[in-house]
């Protein structure tokens, strides 16, 4: 998956959180500070081409919507920044989070409760596929 600038990151934010929107809509959505009608319109048009966004068409106006999950594309960047910078080394990568992003100590047990759960659920993942 190719990576959003940052102008169409933000937008494609707006649209997930919107899920669909007419034009005016995610202009709204940008606030006073937002870019121009005509700038959103522009990367509207320049995504659609990209297939990063679809559109119903209602009369005169169209209808948008993301065609690329966020979650999805989450995980496409995620996985190029450990493979860049952690040699592909999921290990190496959480290693590196743990240590030099300064969490504290109440984050690290919320977070060794999260993996212990994903430990449990793949064990249990795995005692069902093997019966």
């Amino acid at each position: 998956m190719v990576e959003l600038t940052k102008a169409e990151f933000e937008l494609m934010q707006k649209l997930w959180s919107l899920k669909k929107a007419y034009l005016n809509e995610v202009v709204d959505a940008y606030g006073d500070d937002g870019p121009a009608y005509t700038t959103v319109s522009t990367l509207l048009s320049r995504m659609c081409a990209k297939n990063y966004v679809g559109f119903i068409k209602h009369g005169r106006d169209k209808h948008y919507y993301p065609k690329i999950k966020k979650s999805d594309y989450s995980k496409s960047q995620l996985k190029k920044v450990i493979n860049n910078f952690f040699n592909g080394s999921k290990i190496q990568f959480a290693n590196y989070f743990t240590q030099k992003t300064d969490l504290s100590a109440e984050e690290l047990k919320s977070l060794q409760e999260i993996i212990q759960k994903e430990i449990e659920r793949k064990e249990k993942e795995n005692d069902s596929c093997s019966s």
